[in-house]
């Protein structure tokens, strides 16, 4: 705690930082400023996130970035994250949860976890690795808010504000879609682009006239939506998969696999023992190529929408396929109805 004067004087630099930028005085970005808090931003090096970062530095915010490496099947080069905020002037650390993402997959296939039209859960199970990851990081470096970028009309909110409320209550969320001030001067992807070539950064937006949905990536699956595909009258087929092809570009000649499972759980795949992200990598590389994995669903959404998706998860498919042959053998009908 400080004296008054020295809170007022703080608030009044605060003020001053956001009017010398041309900045609306945002009232939660100036309680962070005045209780001297850290905000740890979830950033992907995108638009959203350069933008946030350099609007909550500007408005003299304290900022760290993380992102989490969950093996992402879109990402070339996870340190591009790194390379892509550096111009926001922020730090940005890369948390390695490859490992945690894996267990996490394998305890989604144990217990079967498929959604609304029997998509797994590669999503969901990604929310919850990232937001525990990176909150356990961020408190490693002295942030007491966690800053994420979801919209007010998705899973993704709900998702990392309770994932962080229940493992640490006294740990603040941010977001930064909800914040009245940041949504009036960023309606559009435009204002944001105008907003950091102001600021001397650079911005590519990869063109849409092509990719007509939006794309959400781990190792376990990924997740197409929005745009064309929220029309029930445009076909999935113009989604182009990353995970593995369509079953008619799948080779014509069969390929064979052996799962070995132990305690419920795979340990090698075609004779080779292996770890859990070792295993799960080469499932989706078998049962990508052979076009397993690949669906589409009408769903429903935590907060009453509907949103429809195309979902890639070919390794998981092939592995929950595997272990509903051992569940097949080993329970009877009433354990299996228990189950189920």
């Amino acid at each position: 705690s400080g004296s008054p004067d020295l809170l007022a004087h703080a608030t009044c630099a605060h003020s001053i930082v956001e009017m010398a930028n041309g900045l609306k005085e945002s009232s939660i970005l100036k309680s962070y400023v005045d209780n001297g808090d850290v905000v740890g931003i979830c950033v992907s090096g995108g638009l959203d996130s350069k933008t946030v970062a350099l609007r909550l530095r500007l408005a003299g915010v304290k900022v760290k970035c993380f992102t989490a490496d969950i093996a992402q099947p879109d990402e070339d080069d996870i340190n591009d994250v790194v390379k892509k905020m550096a111009p926001c002037g922020v730090e940005t650390v890369i948390v390695d949860l490859k490992d945690d993402i894996a267990e996490g997959a394998f305890e989604a296939v144990a217990c079967m976890a498929s959604y609304d039209g029997g998509y797994w859960q590669s999503t969901g199970v990604g929310r919850y690795v990232t937001a525990r990851g990176l909150l356990r990081e961020m408190k490693k470096h002295g942030c007491t808010v966690l800053s994420h970028g979801a919209t007010g009309r998705g899973n993704d909110q709900v998702r990392f504000e309770r994932y962080v409320n229940v493992i640490d209550p006294s740990f603040k969320v941010y977001a930064p879609w909800r914040d009245p001030v940041l949504l009036e001067e960023f309606p559009g992807r435009s204002q944001m682009l105008t907003f950091l070539e102001k600021h001397g950064i650079g911005h590519t937006i990869v063109s849409q006239a092509k990719k007509r949905y939006s794309t959400d990536a781990n190792v376990l699956g990924l997740s197409n939506e929005a745009e064309d595909l929220e029309s029930m009258e445009t076909a999935m087929t113009i989604v182009n998969p990353v995970m593995g092809v369509w079953p008619k570009d799948a080779p014509d000649k069969q390929e064979e696999v052996t799962l070995r499972f132990e305690s419920g759980r795979c340990v090698a795949l075609n004779g080779k023992k292996m770890t859990a992200i070792q295993i799960l990598q080469a499932a989706n590389t078998i049962a990508g190529r052979n076009g397993l994995g690949i669906s589409q669903a009408l769903e429903n959404r935590i907060l009453g929408t509907k949103s429809r998706g195309v979902y890639e998860a070919p390794g998981m498919e092939l592995l929950g396929k595997g272990l509903s042959c051992v569940y097949q053998a080993v329970l009877d009908r009433r354990s299996t109805s228990l189950f189920q």
